[in-house]
């Protein structure tokens, strides 16, 4: 039987078809879920794709933090119903949720960055577009102190493109099986749209597979 996996689909989100390809190639089945729904029980996987979630008005992730998913996504996690992970916006908004610790501001360079990077992922080398001007994250000391007590900095920037504090690209909240991201592993699952033909992504979405099923 396939995982059940959600994709919340916000005012100004532009990543969920490309998600869904993503999720449907890995071995998913997948809903795509508007913003104003509240029942999310019966997914395994909830996912905050990236993309501008309402303009990024006021700052990335400010006003999509206040919907109605996001708020039935606080009780799903906090119940253990499933795995949330959220990528590039979808990050910005779990902070900004306060589902994840810190947060992304702008990129030090103040530009727009659209590469594709290597990175760290679990102690293995991979390459993943990135594609953000708000993806610099910052925690002071103690949360930063907190994170690594956790273990939750699983991706890692090798060349740090945006000026994020200990080259971090990603979090993995392992006791709430929350993820975040700013890479997009769903722009490398299928070859032909894939880094010089890297899969790499299917390694992340692999991954949260075996997480979920364990």
């Amino acid at each position: 039987m396939k995982l059940k996996a959600g994709i919340i689909v916000f005012l100004g989100t532009n990543c969920e078809k490309d998600t869904k390809i993503a999720l449907d190639k890995t071995g998913f089945k997948t809903d795509f879920i508007f913003h104003t729904e509240t029942n999310l029980d019966k997914y395994d996987l909830i996912v905050l794709a990236g993309g501008f979630s309402f303009g990024d008005y006021i700052r990335a992730g400010r006003l999509a933090k206040l919907s109605p998913s996001v708020f039935a996504l606080k009780d799903y996690i906090k119940h253990k119903k499933g795995f949330t992970l959220g990528i590039c916006n979808g990050f910005q908004i779990l902070t900004e949720a306060n589902l994840l610790p810190g947060v992304l501001i702008e990129n030090k360079s103040t530009k727009f960055i659209c590469n594709d990077e290597p990175l760290i992922f679990n102690g293995e080398k991979i390459t993943l577009p990135i594609a953000h001007k708000e993806g610099c994250f910052y925690a002071d000391f103690d949360t930063l102190k907190f994170i690594e007590e956790k273990n939750m900095a699983f991706l890692k920037y090798q060349n740090n493109p945006n000026g994020s504090i200990n080259d971090i690209a990603g979090l993995y909240d392992r006791e709430n099986k929350i993820m975040g991201l700013m890479p997009h592993p769903e722009r490398a699952v299928l070859k032909e749209c894939a880094p010089n033909g890297q899969t790499d992504g299917i390694k992340i979405f692999d991954f949260i597979k075996e997480e979920i099923l364990k």
